[in-house]
Order: C-alpha cells, then structure tokens, then sequence
C-alpha cells in the first residue's frame, strides 16, 4: 500500500492525493473507474530507476476528496490530470492509463497534445464491450461483499477466477488490499459509491459516443497497448482496428488476465520497459 500521498487542490477547491517516486521521464499513471493509485505499485517497483512515477487518486477515489458527483466526469477528470501537472511545473508527461486512464488520456490527447509525450493504454480502447461494461454496473458502488482480507483472498478465486485463473492467493491478497479497506464489520469500498450516480447520468441518453476520433488523436505520438486475454471489456476485433490504425503501436496479450492486468505480469513489464524506452528518447529532445 502507498504511503500517506501529497495533495493539492483544483481550481474548483478539491483536494487530490497523488504520489511522486522515482527521476526521470514524467510518467503519469491514471487508474480505472473505481481504482486508485496502488494499482500502479508494480510500476514503481520496477521503473523509478529510469521514470518518475506519478500517481494520482481521482476526485472520489482512494484518498481523494468525495465531492459532487456531477464532477466525476471524464472531462473533470481531465482537467484534473492536467492542474496536477502544472502543480508539479511538469510541461510534459507520457501517461499509462487503464481503463477510464486510458479514456481520460485519449481525451487529453484531443484537447491538450502538446502536454503529452505519448501513451500506454492498459486493456482499454475506442470501443466499450457491453459485455464488460454490464459487469462493472453489476458492482459499481454496491457494497463489499467480504468482511476480510483472508475472506477475499480465499474467494475471488471463485468469483474472478474464469477471467484470472492462476493468480497466488499472495497475488489475491494484494488485489483484495488495493481495492478495499478494512471497516469495523466488513471490507469498505475505497471510492464514492455515488460514483455510480454518475456513470448511470453519463449513459442515461443511451447514445454510444464514437470515442475512434479521440483514438485517431494520438497520431504522432509514442502509443502502445495491453490486453488481459480474458478481457470482457477490450474486444479482440477492437484490438485488430487499432492496430490496423495505427501499426508502430507496441502491443501485448497478457495470458491469464481480464480486466484489467496487473502490470506485474512479463508481457507487462516488457511493453512499460520498450514504451518507456521510446519516451525517453522523445524527452531528451
């Protein structure tokens, strides 16, 4: 687990936690829809040598402030990542996003380019599977159902274990403790369940953005992909297309992953390690 984060406050008076490790190139790590910065532990563990790694907690996450629902957008969240940077005087910075990450990063690359030395998607992309999409609804801002760590641990084996087969019961226990806290009678969720209020106000006009041309805006920049094999939410076919659009893009499957891949996996630390190569040479210019 992060130890206690920095923070600092948006133009609209919310106060973000973030955390800052490692010398190098900006490398800027936005987590998924109900996650937070722990996700990216294994980035830190294996690239501050070479990245400064930055993480940050989004409005309603982890140790971020809960505020107004009506501001859990993609586009606050953007701006969001944007006032971070300019807190820390970064001009610059590559992203790794996974999944809402990864939209906020296609968003900043149509609206804000220039801050971007280029972008690792972790299992997400232009087009959203209804299929995982159903899934996230199906827990998003519902109460834990564990009323321990150890109760996880021994039990997302059967609840994941289709999509995450061969995950240790160590590697369970790490997912358990990024996700929850611990409360006096069970698990606690460790973002806004009123997070849920505002994805169902996002989607209440039924209408499926084509989010391609957000995509189409990383022309230019350093771009690479991972998928979790077993992903419900990253189609195989939206993969092809991608590629298709846009073929210098490093990419990898990771075996024996939904989603979305840990990051500690091999495919993982392969693509973050040639990603980052690439970026660096862009930021040395």
């Amino acid at each position: 687990m992060s130890p206690s984060p920095s923070t600092f406050q948006t133009t609209d008076g919310v106060t973000l936690a973030y955390d800052l490790q490692g010398q190098g190139t900006p490398l800027l790590c936005l987590a998924g829809l109900t996650r937070n910065m722990d996700d990216f532990e294994p980035v830190v563990t294996h690239f501050a040598d070479r990245a400064m790694v930055i993480r940050l907690d989004s409005r309603g996450r982890g140790a971020s402030e809960f505020t107004d629902p009506a501001t859990y957008t993609i586009a606050q969240e953007s701006a969001d990542a944007l006032a971070l940077l300019d807190h820390l005087n970064i001009d610059q910075a590559a992203i790794l996003g996974t999944s809402r990450g990864g939209l906020i990063a296609m968003v900043l690359a149509a609206t804000a380019k220039p801050r971007l030395l280029g972008v690792l998607l972790n299992d997400i992309g232009p087009e959203l599977n209804p299929a995982g999409l159903a899934h996230i609804m199906d827990y998003l801002g519902r109460p834990c159902a564990y009323r321990s760590y150890d109760g996880a641990a021994d039990k997302l084996p059967i609840a994941l274990g289709t999509q995450f087969p061969n995950v240790t019961r160590d590697g369970w226990m790490t997912y358990a403790r990024r996700i929850w806290a611990q409360g006096p009678t069970r698990l606690e969720l460790r973002y806004d369940p009123r997070l849920r209020d505002a994805v169902e106000a996002a989607g209440a006009t039924g209408q499926t953005p084509d989010l391609w041309p957000l995509f189409d805006s990383f022309s230019g920049l350093p771009l690479a992909l991972l998928r979790g094999e077993n992903s419900t939410l990253l189609t195989r076919e939206c993969v092809e297309e991608m590629r298709r659009r846009r073929p210098d893009m490093i990419f990898s499957e990771v075996k024996d992953r939904g989603h979305v891949p840990f990051l500690d996996e091999s495919e993982s630390l392969d693509v973050i390690e040639r990603f980052l190569a690439q970026i660096a040479v862009r930021f040395s210019r």
